[in-house]
């Protein structure tokens, strides 16, 4: 009789794109979100809770370069009788569902709403290094404003959010442009072509990564990348183009200056000078308010979501130099993004509602900090209870809870307690700041034993015998005094309660 096949054990690993986080990394996150909000909330902006899952129907075709709804996002077909089920996916950033949430409450919300949201998003898309196909987003909005005001403001609250999560002024800078600008570019240029149109674009959202030289060759017979392929262009002669390239190199020393630029650069265009007098106001705007050039600015290389924003568009670049895995110096780059998308509640009700807002990548905010030295590399855990008797076991859950009930962090130690040297390597591992061992002898005598974790590292490390001895890293206190000790140690190396 043959054996049955034993069925594999499954392989212990992420799926690809896909990682944990641990300790430190949720804590620093949910720091930063909750400093994030409490600006967002400063503003008048309210909490929005909406699913992880939406309907395709809902979400629509808004992911960049894709050519179906469900390319680019995790989706599936709910399950019904009569093949009627519904397909569903998870929801690939979080303005889409707002979209959807507009238009279903539209008659019970305010007008405008002004909207928060955070929380996770997946995108199935190849994962790459530090490219995850789950990320936190962090977003504000503004429905139903079709003032430039509702713009200024959320460039004003975003440069204000990167100075509360530590990112300070001159190490950041906020960069405004206006999507009518460039549609009137393209209006002077008098492009009929629909696909030379869509090339231009395309060239257009290169400029960062090649330059004014490398722009006028793409949008010319084209150039040849770095590692020698050619790349065709899109076959302009050189007056076509100049209008495209008077564009994106028309920042001044002043605002005024760029704007005089663009309004040069669009010509005739009315839709383009709408556009730049937007400009001019979102300006006006924010210096009334003290948002100066070192904050925010004009600058019309800024180019995002070309088949998504119908106005004002906006970027939040870092601007300290970071050291990459070879070592090689460059800037650490955008973190924050959005514009105003007049159309995207259209989809729901036929009527063009106005909205503006911008989406923090949390992730990459988070490693700026961290690049910067801004973070706690490790997060400190509870004080430890160890246990060196088990009939006693109310007795360490009693000191555990007086220390809870006090704020501080504290657990009894639950693995198995007879060899004591792993109940301390286990309170090495926690990060725990402080042990508490209490034996036999200890309870006769009413005391309890504290073992500074923290000190007794640092003696280790580098203390001589001599200094060992003028500073032992384990004290005894009466019992009645363990909570005011253990605050006490804590305070002595700058930890707070519940830190």
């Amino acid at each position: 009789m043959a054996k049955p096949k034993k069925t594999p054990r499954p392989k212990a690993e992420n799926p690809k794109g896909f990682r944990d986080y641990f300790g430190a990394d949720v804590t620093e996150r949910a720091a930063m979100l909750e400093t994030i909000a409490a600006v967002y909330r400063s503003y008048g902006f309210e909490a929005l809770e909406s699913p992880a899952v939406e309907t395709l129907e809902a979400l629509g075709k808004y992911l960049p370069d894709v050519d179906r709804p469900h390319a680019g996002v995790f989706a599936w077909a709910e399950d019904e009788e009569e093949g009627k089920g519904d397909w569903l996916a998870l929801r690939y950033d979080l303005t889409a569902p707002l979209a959807r949430v507009y238009a279903q409450h539209r008659q019970e919300l305010p007008t405008p709403y002004r909207r928060y949201a955070m929380g996770p998003v997946w995108r199935n898309e190849k994962p790459g290094p530090g490219r995850y196909r789950q990320f936190y987003q962090c977003d504000a909005d503004t429905v139903g404003a079709a003032s430039v005001a509702a713009d200024a403001e959320i460039c004003a609250m975003l440069a204000d959010t990167l100075e509360a999560v530590g990112i300070p002024r001159g190490d950041y800078i906020v960069r405004v442009n206006n999507r009518k600008v460039l549609n009137g570019v393209l209006e002077v240029m008098g492009l009929a072509d629909e696909e030379q149109r869509a090339a231009v674009l395309r060239t257009i959202d290169k400029f960062d990564k090649v330059g004014e030289a490398g722009v006028r060759e793409l949008l010319g017979a084209g150039r040849r990348d770095a590692s020698g392929a050619f790349i065709e262009g899109v076959g302009l002669s050189p007056a076509q183009a100049e209008p495209v390239v008077a564009f994106l190199t028309s920042r001044g020393e002043t605002a005024e200056a760029t704007l005089a630029n663009l309004a040069a650069a669009v010509g005739e265009s009315a839709v383009g000078a709408e556009g730049v007098a937007e400009l001019r106001q979102i300006a006006e705007l924010l210096a009334a308010q003290g948002y100066g050039p070192d904050r925010i600015v004009i600058d019309p290389s800024v180019v995002r979501g070309l088949g998504y924003y119908t106005g004002p568009v906006y970027e939040a670049e870092l601007t300290f130099e970071i050291t990459d895995d070879k070592g090689r110096p460059r800037q650490f780059g955008s973190v924050a993004g959005g514009g105003r998308y007049d159309d995207l509640v259209k989809r729901f009700t036929g009527q063009a509602v106005p909205a503006t807002g911008v989406s923090i990548g949390v992730d990459r905010l988070l490693a700026a900090l961290r690049e910067k030295g801004r973070t706690r590399t490790a997060e400190r855990g509870p004080v430890v209870v160890t246990v060196m008797d088990r009939e006693r076991m109310a007795d360490y859950l009693a000191m555990a809870a007086e220390l809870r009930a006090e704020g501080i962090r504290a657990e009894v130690y639950l693995g198995n307690p007879k060899n004591f040297g792993n109940q301390m390597k286990y309170a090495d591992r926690r990060g725990a700041p402080v042990a508490v061992i209490a034996g036999e002898d200890e309870r006769a005598r009413g005391v309890v034993q504290l073992k500074d974790l923290i000190l007794g590292a640092e003696i280790a490390e580098s203390a001589t015998l001599e200094e060992w001895k003028e500073r032992p890293s384990q004290v005894e206190v009466a019992r009645g005094d363990l909570v005011a000790e253990v605050r006490a140690i804590l305070a002595a190396h700058g930890l707070g309660p519940s830190e």
